[in-house]
């Protein structure tokens, strides 16, 4: 692992963060942190990227009457869904799958912050 790889690596972990919906414009330290040690425990940009997006899914598809949840502020928001993905890997082609959902999700519900379009 060169230094270059991992900014690139912790770039896009964190430009694929703070794209989603309800998460924090800019990332923080502690999130830049934990993008670095993701990419030292070599974890596929895909099987983050498919955590942040089944994360948000599941948030955004809650039960309408269901209490709000509260803004999600750091990147360790994932660590559980990412470490749910290393365990039991999800199909080929399922992250074009989360990102289509998730941008249906969104174009239904106006008042998020963000597009889901940026996550792609």
């Amino acid at each position: 692992m060169n230094d270059s790889d991992t900014h690139s690596y912790v770039t896009t972990v964190l430009t694929l963060y703070v794209g989603l919906p309800e998460t924090p414009l800019r990332a923080t330290s502690q999130d830049r942190r934990l993008a670095s040690q993701l990419h030292e425990h070599r974890v596929a940009l895909s099987v983050v990227e498919s955590a942040f997006l089944l994360a948000s899914i599941r948030r955004l598809a809650r039960h309408p009457d269901a209490p709000a949840l509260s803004p999600i502020r750091s990147l360790a928001y994932f660590q559980p869904v990412i470490d749910e993905l290393l365990s039991s890997p999800a199909p080929a082609n399922y992250t074009e799958y989360l990102r289509l959902k998730l941008h249906q999700l969104t174009k239904r519900n106006p008042d998020l912050k963000k597009e889901a379009a940026s996550c792609s």
